[in-house]
């Protein structure tokens, strides 16, 4: 079951800014939330809970269910690549994560939203499933109907974007369009996760 309530909440809780937004929140609380968030000692935490709470920041850092991740994980194993990093490369690589990476949207949720309303086209056909598998090649365009709204005409300004594009990929804001040059490798990713603990979590 993927997380609806305060999004901040869920930075605090994992110990590191999860979105932009909450980088400003966290500077000025920068402990767990709760009554007794002041007191909680991170550093306390046994192996098993620093597994789990690196699971939990991917969980969150990409905005997926526990089931999806179980089945991202199924998946890397599977590849011939180390598992973490073929684990991030695949959570990289749905549609909702370009379309905040590529700078059309402020943050994951937003992203995950835009795509969930059909405002998102790939290769000139509709996807409204975040979770869409993006491939090499394919082109991803904001839909005509579409780039008049006013979270788009920002995107189209830059507003959202990151000040270097991710090498993966190659993005003209103004004509609201990206493509995916190449599969995401690890190293070019930039995530709070040490991904090396989501393996011995799932191997435990």
């Amino acid at each position: 079951m993927r997380y609806t309530g305060p999004k901040v909440r869920l930075s605090r809780r994992a110990g590191v800014p999860l979105t932009r937004k909450a980088v400003r929140y966290f500077e000025q609380r920068p402990y767990p939330p709760g009554e007794h968030g002041r007191k909680t000692n991170r550093r306390s935490t046994g192996d098993y809970g620093l597994r789990l709470m690196e699971k939990q920041k991917l969980r969150w850092y990409y905005d997926v269910s526990e089931r999806q991740l179980r089945r991202y994980w199924d998946l890397a194993v599977r590849r011939s690549g180390a598992s973490g990093a073929e684990l991030v490369a695949l959570l990289e690589s749905r549609l909702a994560s370009l379309v905040l990476r590529a700078g059309f949207a402020p943050s994951i949720y937003a992203a995950r939203q835009y795509v969930n309303h059909g405002h998102i086209a790939v290769d000139g056909r509709k996807v409204d499933i975040p979770s869409y598998l993006v491939k090499p090649g394919q082109v991803i365009t904001v839909r005509e109907r579409s780039r008049r709204m006013q979270p788009f005409v920002a995107a189209a300004e830059g507003v959202h974007a990151d000040e270097r594009t991710a090498p993966y990929l190659s993005v003209d804001h103004a004509e609201l369009r990206f493509t995916l040059t190449q599969r995401p490798e690890r190293e070019q990713i930039a995530i709070p996760v040490d991904e090396q603990l989501v393996v011995e979590f799932y191997s435990r």
